[in-house]
């Protein structure tokens, strides 16, 4: 039987097979569903509606009113026949109006992909070649093109054939939905540039309209300059794979850089032959060698699907729950973006009043405790996790927000979190490889995405509809109790305590015990844990170099090398400085000190012969000015990646990625293939003070000095190399609270549109 809480959660039409939809605020909907490999297309009509807080100004002709119940201040529940007559109520600062499409979805109770596979999707991908990155004065060189079936082709010839030729391909192929990296932050908006050049309607949908444009988190500056936008193309669903990079990033923490190539070499999706070109050598090379510019935007897209049907499963999932378009899903955050949407949902189901959004009471967020115990390099490392804590502590506790007088979002968590042990147990009883598996795996990373989004919506102050400090304070307040517990209790068993917050805690463990003896640890501490909190042995390793809170490496007992936080792992971080941080960390984990110096003196020699690349010492850097922006203040404060940008000639965007060195003459240039002409000296000092620094905490101040001495500066009395042994040494706090967080919830971070988006 379909219960209340069911219907919140993954509505109640049972409408199998919807691929999109599009909505006009006149009431009118078009829907389309794939049934058994066909397309259907149908048409609805609804009534576009608001909720708001007054109805005093309203012509009652023209609008029908229903008041709801309860106390929230948005109480009245409004409808027309078109939104137009009630389009003042979008100026007031309590009103909920949706965009069209939300307003269908929600009080019909439908929802996407009901019935449907990941797989059953037609997915088409494309990738645009250009002779450079500025759309006023470049154009296309190639469109390169994957079929759903597979196919790849490529369309070519005079810019405004090409633009016309995508047109008819993409009606012609039909797809669902339409993939690329960086779709939105560059594919469409070069495309768009460039068809508005050519005076060429760009019907990207299943109408003959051209792109329509939407408010957004991440995407393309907005003709103003003021605000971010992302096109939409009604009828089919465009997807940018570098949102779900971004996702999983968020999450793992394991990608070396979030650009397609990187990315794929890192999953085991780009081919050992995969062709290769420089960004800025597009043009010179396909004058030269068209086939090899084939080759690599074909391979461009192949590696597109493939990362789409890896890494894009949750966002399929959240769209058969959350009464939002599928491509909104893809990039929303998953408090503002995904919880809202459903706690809207319920609170009209019931026809229950909304609250509006509220600054709350001012009390401050106290943030989740972070420990550093020590700090170093230890050995025999166990990991201990506390499954979703704070979830975890919101079920046990029965805390929610105060203005939920549903208990919807309690009801959301506990069945979110009954079903995902439920898709997980499915998941792993399912042949490896299958479409089955594949659905109910990224059922299970949704769930999860929504459950561990809960605390961080409560802390969000007016972000969040229903946010609750005070109740946020009393989790983490839980939280630290337990995580002190937790703390206390596994040092009172003889391990060494390193670090610990609501992500797990890290331990070392005498050199004597087994594998089973670290599972007794674990075990005998999570009988001690309040019910409802889960502890689980969640990693081993081999050593680990703490350098700071939320900073580490780990070395697993099969080699590998695993790296944690900015001091490690860094977009913005000059490439050779990274290569020398894993040779090093490496053979410090290993303890071999002498190796440790030998990567330090290769790194310096390399630099010295000229034997790197200028993209080896490029830092790669967000620009934040336009052109005109940075030409005011150019007198008063010159930068190196805009005078990069100025002596070469190219104008550029706010938001726009470049990769930038200092040359030997102390100027700056942008990185190009086979360029050497970097400042040998400032890379050597960079070298010193900066990367060499996250190892400080693995050695003793003269033993340091000793293993990063400069090579032209040799002591005679300096400790041998292979005398010299890493340290561990207790924090001066003696394990007190060394940091907290004060952002909501690491799940809100997703909200951050300038978070590592690499082009």
């Amino acid at each position: 039987m379909t219960t209340r809480e069911d219907e919140w959660l993954w509505g109640w039409d049972p409408t199998p097979g919807i691929v999109s939809v599009w909505a006009e605020g006149n009431g009118e909907a078009t829907v389309w569903r794939r049934i058994d490999g066909r397309l259907r297309v149908e048409r609805a009509r609804f009534r576009p509606w608001a909720v708001v807080d007054r109805i005093d100004d309203l012509r009652r002709a023209e609008v029908g009113v229903r008041e709801l119940d309860g106390d929230g201040e948005l109480r009245w529940l409004i409808d027309t026949d078109d939104l137009r007559r009630i389009a003042h109520v979008r100026e007031r600062e309590a009103a909920l109006v949706l965009p069209p499409d939300e307003q269908y979805l929600v009080r019909s109770g439908r929802t996407y992909f009901k019935e449907l596979a990941f797989d059953d999707l037609r997915r088409m991908q494309l990738d645009l070649e250009t002779s450079g990155l500025d759309a006023a004065t470049d154009r296309i060189l190639m469109i390169a093109v994957r079929a759903p079936d597979g196919r790849t082709s490529t369309i070519e010839g005079d810019e405004d054939v090409i633009l016309r030729r995508l047109v008819v391909t993409v009606r012609e192929l039909d797809p669902d939905v339409i993939e690329n990296h960086n779709l939105h932050g560059f594919d469409l908006p070069f495309l768009v540039q460039r068809a508005r050049a050519h005076g060429i309607v760009l019907a990207l949908g299943r109408t003959d309209e051209g792109l329509r444009q939407r408010g957004a988190r991440r995407g393309a500056v907005s003709g103003d300059g003021a605000h971010r936008i992302r096109y939409v193309a009604p009828g089919r669903e465009l997807i940018d794979t570098l949102d779900a990079v971004v996702r999983h990033d968020f999450a793992a923490r394991d990608l070396p850089e979030h650009g397609l190539k990187a990315v794929a070499r890192h999953l085991g999706l780009a081919a050992a032959d995969r062709e290769v070109v420089p960004g800025d050598q597009i043009a010179d090379v396909y004058a030269r060698d068209p086939e090899r510019v084939r080759r690599y935007a074909c391979a461009d897209v192949d590696e597109v699907a493939g990362l789409a049907r890896l890494l894009g499963g949750p966002a399929f999932a959240l769209a058969q729950m959350v009464p939002r378009r599928y491509e909104r899903l893809a990039d929303a955050g998953p408090a503002t973006g995904v919880i809202d949407p459903l706690l809207v949902r319920a609170y009209l189901r019931a026809g229950a009043a909304l609250p509006v959004h509220s600054a709350g009471s001012g009390e401050a967020h106290a943030g989740a405790a972070l420990h550093l115990f020590a700090a170093g390099v230890a050995h025999r490392i166990v990991k201990a996790d506390v499954a979703s804590l704070y979830p975890s502590l919101m079920r046990t506790y029965r805390i929610g927000p105060a203005r939920d007088r549903l208990g919807a979002m309690l009801a959301l968590v506990d069945r979110l979190v009954e079903q995902r042990l439920a898709a997980k147990a499915e998941g792993r009883a399912a042949p490896p490889g299958s479409a089955e598996k594949h659905r109910h795996e990224a059922m299970s990373a949704a769930m999860k995405l929504v459950i561990n989004s809960a605390y961080g919506y409560l802390a969000a102050g007016a972000l969040t509809r229903f946010s609750d400090v005070d109740a946020a304070n009393q989790v983490t307040r839980r939280g630290r109790e337990v995580l002190d517990l937790m703390c206390r209790e596994m040092a009172a068993r003889g391990v060494t305590l390193l670090e610990a917050d609501t992500d797990g805690v890290y331990v070392a463990v005498p050199e004597a015990w087994s594998e089973l003896d670290e599972r007794r640890l674990v075990s005998e501490v999570a009988a001690l844990l309040p019910a409802g909190v889960s502890l689980e042995l969640d990693g081993r390793y081999a050593a680990m170099l703490s350098h700071e809170p939320k900073n580490y490496a780990l070395r697993g007992y099969d080699g590998a090398l695993v790296l944690r936080g900015v001091a490690f792992r860094s977009s913005r971080a000059e490439p050779f400085g990274a290569t020398f941080l894993r040779a090093a960390i490496s053979r410090l984990l290993d303890g071999d000190v002498p190796g440790v110096r030998a990567a330090y003196l290769a790194t310096i020699t390399a630099l010295r012969r000229r034997e790197l690349d200028a993209g080896d010492v490029a830092a790669r850097v967000r620009l934040t000015r336009t052109p005109a922006e940075y030409g005011e203040q150019r007198e008063q404060r010159r930068e190196h990646a805009y005078e990069a940008l100025l002596a070469e000639g190219r104008s550029w965007h706010a938001g726009e990625r470049v990769r930038v060195y200092r040359t030997a003459g102390g100027g700056a240039a942008l990185a190009r293939e086979g360029a050497r002409d970097y400042d040998i000296a400032h890379y050597e000092r960079l070298l010193r003070t900066q990367f060499t620094a996250r190892l400080v905490r693995a050695f003793t101040p003269d033993d340091f000095a000793v293993v990063f001495a400069d090579p032209d500066q040799l002591s005679l009395f300096a400790t041998p190399l292979e005398r010299i042994r890493p340290i561990l040494t207790p924090s001066d706090s003696g394990g007190s609270v060394s940091r907290a967080r004060t952002a909501p919830d690491r799940a809100t971070d997703l909200d951050d549109p300038d978070r590592r988006l690499d082009e």
